[in-house]
């Protein structure tokens, strides 16, 4: 068969590369984004993902390059912005754990972090995905927080956000509708 511009196809031109599954799908923090971008385009939450603070040490301003840098100070959480005149804050993890949520991936400065956002009333909250599970939970901050501060295990219970947390169904758009959730709470409102 010929093509337009004289491109001819060649049974021979078959393509022989492997296959790799192991990235096919988003990860949460993608997911969040465009859940956020979603809330923006819509005018409903202007909420952003926080940068990490870094110190630059070394820069090639020739190849406009950073070549040196580490991290400034601990980040506190993934996200923040404002929701009905609300300020709202919330961390983002994935585990592959499929019995609970270890909490060595949250650092003491994100808890004392949740604990200050939560203390001064903001809507403050864990969104944990499960991803061999393919279950995403969001877990309010006065439940992550009694949890952390009544219990000596090194993990939540899976069983503990089913029970507290909220099952944040996937959906095409918003991916994350994680403010249906905090909608449909009373003591948010």
């Amino acid at each position: 068969m010929n093509y337009p511009n004289g491109i001819k196809k060649s049974s021979n031109n078959i393509i022989s590369s492997k296959i790799d599954y192991k990235n096919r799908g988003m990860n949460l923090e993608d997911d969040l984004n465009n859940t956020n971008n979603y809330y923006i385009e819509k005018e409903k939450a202007y909420i952003y993902k926080k940068p990490t603070p870094i110190k630059l040490v070394k820069v090639d301003y020739k190849k406009g390059k950073i070549t040196e840098a580490y991290f400034s100070m601990p980040s506190t959480t993934d996200y923040n912005g404002i929701y009905k005149g609300k300020y709202i804050d919330y961390e983002a993890k994935e585990t592959n754990n499929i019995k609970g949520f270890p909490l060595i991936n949250i650092h003491e400065h994100q808890i004392t972090h949740i604990r200050n956002i939560y203390k001064e009333n903001g809507i403050c909250f864990l969104i944990v995905r499960f991803t061999k599970l393919n279950v995403t939970y969001l877990l309010m901050a006065k439940d992550f927080l009694w949890y952390i501060d009544n219990n000596k295990k090194s993990y939540i219970p899976k069983e503990y956000f089913m029970e507290k947390g909220y099952q944040i169904k996937d959906k095409f758009i918003p991916r994350v509708d994680y403010l249906e959730i905090i909608d449909s709470l009373e003591d948010v409102k």
